[in-house]
């Protein structure tokens, strides 16, 4: 099992592969999107990496730290969940993105992901409380108001924008802020988008 790579990047694709050359190898490893922009071709790398076998194919997946691996991994295990919707997942959302989802009880966060609908995303938040460990999960206060990212979803779809051109928008977002501040900037950036 390759369980991680550190090399150069020789090149990468806007589809989230890049080339890693190791010792003279180059190994094609697909990552999630929201990594290559610190996977320059030129740069070193270093990837936690898993090794997914396949009647037709090895793939290899990697990975900037072990919690996105390890989250990966847990992904693939859920019924219905293969490597291509578990990247995905990972390519819309950080691992601790997605426990605060399933801890807010979040399914709009699961749809924000291609290929999720809301009854994949009902499904997935069930299977997928069992399987992460998502922190004060059994404490979470079911009255404590939704996260500011899902305040903002929540606003721009009544505002009537479509579900792909908030899911841009929100992965355009820096960090946590105020809704009202989060909210502007989304904005912002969709005005600038429909120009």
């Amino acid at each position: 099992m390759i369980g991680s790579v550190r090399g150069s990047v020789l090149e990468r694709s806007a589809t989230g592969e890049v080339l890693v050359e190791v010792g003279g190898v180059g190994y094609r490893v697909l990552v999630p999107v929201r990594a290559l922009p610190g996977l320059g071709p030129g740069s070193a790398a270093f990837l936690f990496t898993h090794l997914h076998v396949r009647d037709d194919a090895l793939m290899l997946y990697g990975f900037p730290t072990r919690d996105e691996r390890d989250t990966f991994e847990v992904l693939i295990g859920a019924s219905g969940v293969g490597p291509k919707l578990a990247l995905a997942i990972l390519s819309v959302h950080t691992p601790a993105a997605l426990r605060r989802a399933l801890v807010d009880d979040d399914r709009g966060a699961l749809t924000l992901v291609p290929g999720v609908g809301s009854r994949t995303a009902q499904r997935l938040m069930v299977e997928l409380k069992a399987r992460l460990e998502v922190p004060d999960f059994e404490t979470a206060d079911p009255t404590e108001a939704p996260s500011a990212r899902a305040e903002v979803r929540g606003a721009l779809a009544g505002l009537g924008y479509d579900p792909d051109e908030v899911r841009d928008v929100l992965a355009q977002l820096d960090g946590d802020g105020t809704i009202e501040d989060l909210l502007r900037e989304a904005l912002k950036l969709l005005a600038v988008s429909r120009v």
